[in-house]
């Protein structure tokens, strides 16, 4: 029997065919991304004739990766940035003319739409740092002229404020003393402190949106459980109703009404996510997707106006993200598009929900692919390994289709997932279990993982890798350097080698979570925080680095700034250890441009293969308009044979 093809890098990471569709605001027009040239744009179809669809944008460069229709749908929303340094812009395009238009044309400035919708079609809340880099203000902006007028000046140092769906300002978020939040009212353009929401509570109590008259707000609360629940509060009285909690999981997600912003589902995920119906007036429709798309996880991506019409994106394990439209009044469900079609000739891997236990006894919810050939739940022998560690750390991994996965399985490795302490979605006291556990039980949890895979037969001991990215790469150059017995090789990106740089050096906007991030990792401002920083961080422990080491870097970073893996990389060149150092030049905090990507997949198969023993895919053309730069350990390259 002849090998079974490799699944090729090309099919899995390049651009989609088709992403991200939106309703326009009457249900007639349908938007998503595609590319043009290579690069990721906007298309536009009549809502049932996606065959006659045509790019409306045409940028080249850093591909498109969000687009909204404006209130009016009079034109398209969509935000870019020139080389990956987050200071966003803010562009239309007219869907008829193709007239495009950058309405913050400023350097150096972070433009975030916030609000809009029916109530008012004209305008749109953008936040926009230009007067002080640390906090935004907001203005109201009309999209047909540019102007734009000030509704909110940020002298309060909030790091969020909320508005009602008129677009008056009524709530804002500041830094609190402990780590936590300070809670604001805004009544009548005055802030006034409303109530503080512990450190503990920081990454599951968050305010939500307005009832379309303004009248109630919905929240997602831990303050009263250990799991937030969706709680409503009416904002002249104070009142507060529970309208859904569970002891299984955080509430995650919800379909709001389009008319009224009520919330009328609601999603759990404690290990798949699971949607319950709080109106009669869904319950139809969530049995529909259910009975439709069985065993799918799925999300309402767009509505109409009317909420009659809705985009349902899906997916599996095996198959990628796929986009519906729900006819709510005829009861359908119609496919429009999957985002890769050139993947359905292939057999994709199944995905197993795991659980294993830390050695004190959190439950770590883990998802587990292997190769496609392997039917069992475990491999008549033992695989070598990679273990995935998820960014963050305030995020978690979640069941279903992953690109990453699939490409290792294929490649014949086992791989792993882990939410570890400090992963959201499993309460606050899982999340609080992080604090100051950098290199210590947040690490211990992905070890205790590791042995469980060992245990169960699934690992090979001496064939296990670590990569990530963000919080990832950290865990990364944490396992060489902390447990440098565990891992055969290491793959951080964009990773962080000191914590205490990453905490002097982080964004301006990131001001309004400063002490947030202090209390969970340790205060630069004091010599006892200096002292835990400085024992946590992988820099100073890099003799204890045995093992191989590919890093990558996006040269404008500004989360995890480049120097974090310069240094790292310098300290292991000047005492001779062997390491492998790459940097995008045009790149920031992960890696956009598709030249880049493949370069980086290649690099990292290639480096893989060598360490673990798993398949290679040829390079082809996945080197060509890459910008990569070799600052150290070219030697893979020359096994690719495009050093």
């Amino acid at each position: 029997m002849s090998p079974r093809p490799l699944i090729p890098r090309q099919k899995l990471f390049g651009n989609p065919t088709y992403v991200g569709a939106k309703l326009s605001p009457d249900g007639r027009l349908l938007s998503w991304l595609a590319p043009v040239d290579g690069v990721l744009n906007i298309w536009v179809s009549p809502g049932d004739n996606i065959a006659a669809g045509q790019p409306v944008t045409r940028t080249r460069g850093r591909p498109i990766n969000w687009q909204s229709w404006s209130p009016d749908g009079r034109h398209i929303m969509f935000l870019n940035d020139e080389n990956g340094d987050e200071n966003l812009h803010l562009f239309v395009v007219d869907p008829h003319s193709l007239e495009l238009r950058d309405l913050t044309p400023f350097a150096n400035v972070r433009a975030l739409p916030t609000y809009w919708s029916h109530v008012v079609p004209d305008k749109i809340a953008i936040g926009l740092n230009d007067r002080d880099v640390r906090w935004h203000d907001v203005f109201l902006l009309d999209l047909l002229t540019g102007e734009r007028s000030l509704v909110w000046e940020n002298h309060q140092e909030f790091d969020y404020v909320g508005l009602d769906w008129q677009l008056r300002p009524r709530h804002a978020r500041s830094n609190a003393p402990d780590g936590g939040t300070r809670l604001w009212r805004i009544d009548d353009g005055k802030a006034t402190h409303w109530r503080d929401v512990p450190f503990e509570a920081y990454a599951s109590t968050r305010l939500w949106t307005f009832d379309s008259a303004g009248n109630h707000i919905h929240m997602s609360s831990s303050l009263e459980h250990d799991k937030s629940a969706l709680v409503r509060i009416n904002w002249s009285t104070g009142e507060e109703l529970v309208l859904f909690k569970s002891d299984r999981a955080d509430v995650t997600g919800a379909i709001f009404n389009a008319r009224t912003f009520e919330p009328e589902a609601v999603c759990i995920d404690p290990g798949r996510p699971e949607w319950t119906a709080l109106a009669p007036a869904v319950a139809s429709e969530l049995d529909l997707i259910k009975e439709q798309l069985p065993g799918h996880a799925f999300y309402v991506e767009s509505q109409s106006d009317d909420g009659r019409r809705w985009i349902v994106t899906s997916h599996k394990a095996d198959q990628p993200a796929t986009y519906h439209l729900l006819d709510r009044d005829k009861q359908t469900i119609t496919e429009l598009f999957t985002a890769r079609p050139e993947l359905k000739p292939y057999c994709l891997a199944p995905m197993q929900a795991v659980q294993g236990k830390s050695r004190d006894g959190f439950t770590l919810v883990s998802y587990l692919t292997l190769p496609v050939d392997i039917e069992a739940e475990r491999p008549p022998r033992p695989l070598p390994m990679v273990l995935i560690v998820h960014g963050g750390p305030w995020a978690r991994d979640i069941f279903g289709y992953r690109r990453d996965h699939q490409w290792l399985a294929d490649r014949g490795y086992a791989v792993l997932s882990v939410n570890y302490r400090g992963s959201t979605g499993f309460g606050k006291a899982f999340v609080a279990a992080s604090e100051k556990e950098h290199a210590r039980k947040m690490h211990d949890d992905l070890i205790d993982m590791v042995d469980w895979a060992i245990a169960e037969g699934i690992a090979q001991k001496d064939k296990v890798a670590i990569f990530g990215a963000s919080y990832g790469g950290l865990a990364s150059f944490i396992g060489a350097t902390f447990t440098p017995e565990v891992f055969c090789c290491s793959v951080p990106v964009v990773g962080i080698s000191n914590l205490q740089t990453l905490l002097e050096s982080m964004p301006p906007y990131w001001a309004g979570f400063a002490e947030f991030m202090y209390r969970s990792y340790g205060d630069p401002r004091t010599e006892e925080g200096r002292k835990l920083l400085a024992e946590r961080s992988p820099i100073n422990k890099v003799d204890n680095i045995k093992k191989p080491m590919l890093i990558f870097h996006g040269a404008n970073d500004v989360r995890c700034k480049v120097a974090e893996s310069d240094t790292i990389a310098a300290a292991m060149q000047a005492k001779n250890i062997p390491v492998t150092y790459i940097v995008y030049p045009d790149e920031g905090h992960g890696f956009q441009r598709p030249p880049n990507q493949f370069s980086h997949l290649a690099i990292t198969e290639a480096f893989l293969a060598r360490h673990l023993g798993g398949a290679c895919e040829p390079v082809g053309q996945d080197f060509e308009g890459s910008s990569h730069e070799v600052r150290a350990g070219g030697d893979i390259l020359t096994d690719l044979g495009v050093a």
